[in-house]
């Protein structure tokens, strides 16, 4: 998990990195998972756009919450 902040107004949201993800693994889990730390405004898993397959890896956004989901998740 890594991160990179983009000003909002007042509000700092942090955009995620999320690698080594389960090809299983949808934006709904993701939100579950990183909603238990913050408040999520986006998760999405990258596909592949011919195949429309996972790419192992995603991009979540949170409004708060964000380092608390990576010391929990980070590793």
């Amino acid at each position: 998990v890594s991160r990179a902040g983009t000003a909002h107004g007042k509000t700092m949201s942090k955009k995620l990195y999320v690698g080594n993800i389960s090809f299983q693994t949808t934006d709904q889990d993701l939100m579950a998972a990183f909603g238990q730390y913050g408040t999520v405004t986006s998760a999405q898993v990258v596909t592949d756009r011919d195949t429309g397959r996972s790419r192992g890896f995603a991009f979540v956004e949170m409004a708060d919450g964000a380092e608390a989901a990576i010391q929990a998740l980070n590793g």
